[in-house]
């Protein structure tokens, strides 16, 4: 078994490649070395998560225990921290900023090591004016909403799309008319706008059970069903509602919710956010989610993810300073989530 995963990880070319800094894509030896010393000890469960603003927390909490023998990994710029929490057997990942950077250390994640079940979480912009900062929200589905087809001015609803004939493109999943959001709107009927209308697109996806090369489309990204089922159990558990002598209007509360979307769009207005949550019913806004979920989508791997409240994007709550003062309890929120979900897993 040792020796069939030396051999497959000698194939990995993930993301290195042929460069005048003398990298060639092969895994060194000594690496090959610690990684099946780690798989060894597996399965495990990943962790993955955004940035040191939200692994702090985690770190910080005492109930990470690193390996006493290979606390980490480095490799490929991704830090691979290997220990305990509660009673499962973890590997954590940090990603970065953007889509990009989640799905390169999803895959990094899942190519290199023996792992069961992928947990994320973080903190997230809000869309739903019924929910407040500081709740930590468990998304059953994620889509991607960053891929469009651009449409051309004078074209519409009606008009098929480039390179929609071919499958390339489709219109079943809608689009935002510009022309809705001009500053002369007036009595609901609006004045034309040469950026016209995008249309959303589902991910080309290549499933790990699928003939290769062959794409299949995905845009809403279900989590996995046993996991969400567990996530419901979560729901009553105690938040943080203070920072220092500043506090929410009411305990934050966990809330399984329909949908959360992904973009590498850092999302900070008001009129965008309102149509996201009328046209998708979107809670939960990020720039990360949706690509893991879609890594692990196609590589067949149990996914959830939790998201904290830190802002109603684009402002507009009763809150003031809103995620200036607020992101640091919603960043810990989403680590008492994480860490409460593992507690009913291992049970």
């Amino acid at each position: 078994m040792v020796l069939c995963l030396r051999m497959v990880l000698l194939l990995v070319v993930l993301v290195l490649g042929f460069g005048s800094n003398g990298v060639y894509g092969a895994v060194s030896s000594s690496t090959l070395s610690k990684i099946s010393r780690i798989n060894e000890e597996g399965p495990y469960l990943g962790i993955i998560v955004p940035n040191s603003f939200e692994m702090n927390p985690l770190m910080q909490s005492g109930s990470f225990v690193a390996d006493l023998e290979l606390p980490y990994l480095d490799f490929s710029g991704r830090r691979f921290r290997i220990g305990r929490l509660k009673n499962e057997k973890v590997i954590i990942v940090m990603t970065g900023l953007s889509m990009l950077n989640a799905g390169i250390a999803t895959q990094l994640l899942l190519s290199l090591f023996k792992v069961k079940g992928v947990l994320h979480y973080g903190v997230a912009g809000n869309a739903n004016p019924q929910l407040q900062i500081g709740d930590v929200t468990i998304p059953q589905y994620w889509a991607h909403t960053g891929l469009w087809n651009w449409q051309r001015y004078g074209d519409g609803p009606e008009d098929e799309l480039a390179l929609e004939s071919n499958g390339d493109y489709t219109r079943k999943i809608g689009y935002l008319k510009f022309s809705d959001y001009n500053n002369g709107t007036e009595c609901s009927k609006s004045s034309e706008n040469l950026l016209n209308n995008v249309w959303y697109q589902p991910e080309e996806i290549f499933p790990v059970n699928g003939i290769p090369e062959q794409r299949q489309h995905a845009f809403w990204v279900p989590v996995n069903k046993h996991y969400f089922a567990i996530a419901e159990r979560v729901q009553g558990l105690s938040l943080g509602r203070c920072v220092n002598t500043t506090c929410l209007p009411r305990n934050p509360m966990v809330v399984r919710v329909k949908r959360g979307i992904s973009a590498n769009v850092f999302t900070d207005n008001r009129a965008y956010r309102e149509f996201l949550y009328s046209k998708f019913n979107a809670t939960a806004i990020d720039m990360e989610t949706a690509a893991i979920a879609l890594v692990c989508h196609q590589q067949k791997m149990p996914f959830i993810a939790f998201r904290s409240l830190s802002d109603l994007a684009g402002g507009g709550s009763a809150l003031s300073n809103e995620a200036a003062v607020f992101a640091t309890l919603a960043a810990q929120n989403s680590v008492s989530v994480l860490l409460g979900f593992i507690s009913l897993l291992s049970s």
